[in-house]
């Protein structure tokens, strides 16, 4: 099955309508979809390293829009979608705690959630619903997805295919490893001021 799903993912990504098939990936990735537009992008850039910062761009500017979608679902249609979806992946007990802690971290939650493998559409629903603000929300996103997104093509373009097994088996690692540092660093310019 696994090797099916490769197999598809590598056709997919030298197809003419690879990019759109991304966007579409990444768009419904942020609000419902259970799987990352990742395992597009490693193939597509490997397929074509001349345009890897197009495809970062094109998921992150997808991704962020979907998001928006997610954010949507959680202020508007909370109770009728957003609930549903939430239960459907096994996050609705613990959304509570979440909503407790957006007012004074709601920022570095969402960022946390772009960067790491923790599903995003979980954090866009439960920003919309906690009434994040939509500026903020948009920020936070458009920085971490971009920032993981243009780190995973920037790695594949700079190293082509040998740092190819490297990321499909430490993205999450990576990607949690780099939060830490980034909010690390805040948390110490914060206590040196």
């Amino acid at each position: 099955m696994i090797k099916g799903l490769y197999d598809w993912t590598m056709k997919l990504a030298e197809h003419r309508n690879a990019l759109a098939a991304l966007a579409l990936v990444s768009f419904i990735e942020s609000s419902v979809f259970p799987i990352p537009p990742d395992i597009l992008i490693i193939p597509m850039v490997l397929a074509a390293r001349e345009k890897a910062w197009r495809i970062a761009l094109i998921c992150t500017v997808a991704s962020v829009l979907g998001g928006i979608a997610g954010y949507g679902i959680g202020f508007f249609l909370y109770e009728s979608i957003g609930k549903a979806l939430l239960d459907f992946y096994g996050y609705a007990d613990k959304f509570s705690q979440f909503q407790s802690y957006y007012h004074e971290w709601g920022a570095w939650i969402v960022g946390g959630a772009g960067l790491t493998p923790f599903p995003y559409k979980v954090i866009t629903i439960a920003s919309g619903v906690a009434d994040l603000n939509l500026i903020v929300f948009i920020v936070a996103s458009l920085l971490s997805r971009g920032l993981r997104f243009f780190l995973v093509a920037g790695l594949l373009w700079y190293f082509g295919e040998p740092i190819r097994a490297f990321i499909e088996k430490n993205l999450g690692l990576l990607a949690t490893a780099f939060f830490v540092l980034l909010f690390g660093g805040f948390v110490l310019i914060k206590f040196l001021h």
